[in-house]
């Protein structure tokens, strides 16, 4: 079983000066990052030290994980976040339950045994009330079904009908969907998926800055194109 790590960045120097020592480049078969343009240093490091870095040419959050899918050669496939939220040594063991015969593992911030350091009262609500709802409307038992941390076997993306056309859709929304809408669909396909739990550490330096959405409507406009493609998820047929 072959496995790509796959990392998005965009002005990530400071988080990936702390992390990427940490991870030990023969837990995966390649690591791929696909950079949105950064102009903090996060370019020349990645070549510095060797890394395949490839600048992303399809925009949009949706843009660089369907770079990162096209570009990934392995049968699984790991998304990480450089920023701190993602524990290194949290790979080894995702994959390690994939050779178990999942489909998919999830990197739990809600299961019992982790915790969210990224967590405010209102995302940690909001985390809460969507698995509530994907859970009753398909009869998963996911603690954390919106987490970008996970291990996935790559056909999944063909079987359960993500293209580039669906990215593009996404892409149209200006949010990341794959998260939860693997969920989902392993969920309404009957897929083999379990979850680890997997702690949440604060963002590090820059990280926090382009990421977040700085206002709450902005947040609210994600979370109801979330909950509109959950419910079109369960009506289709």
């Amino acid at each position: 079983m072959k496995t790509t790590l796959f990392i998005p960045t965009f002005n990530e120097i400071e988080g990936l000066t702390v992390i990427m020592p940490k991870i030990k480049k023969e837990w995966v078969d390649e690591i791929i990052f696909i950079d949105a343009g950064s102009t903090d240093g996060t370019l020349e490091y990645l070549r510095d030290n060797g890394f395949d870095v490839r600048l992303q040419t399809f925009p949009g959050t949706i843009g660089a994980w369907w770079e990162g899918f096209e570009a990934a050669t392995g049968d699984v496939i790991i998304p990480f976040s450089p920023d701190g939220n993602s524990i290194p040594e949290l790979i080894p063991v995702l994959i390690q339950k994939m050779e178990e015969g999942y489909d998919m593992v999830v990197a739990s911030r809600y299961k019992s045994g982790a915790k969210s350091e990224d967590d405010d009262a209102a995302s940690a609500w909001a985390n809460y009330l969507f698995n509530k709802i994907i859970n009753v409307l398909f009869g998963s038992e996911y603690t954390d079904a919106l987490v970008m941390y996970r291990a996935f076997r790559k056909d999944l993306l063909r079987d359960l009908g993500f293209s580039k056309h669906t990215a593009r859709l996404f892409n149209l929304y200006n949010i990341g969907l794959y998260d939860v809408l693997l969920s989902v669909r392993c969920a309404k396909a009957g897929r083999k998926v379990t979850e680890i739990p997997g702690d949440e550490p604060d963002r590090i330096g820059g990280g926090k800055e382009s990421r977040a959405h700085p206002t709450k409507w902005r947040k609210s406009y994600n979370g109801m194109l979330m909950l509109f493609n959950i419910f079109r998820e369960y009506f289709r047929c």
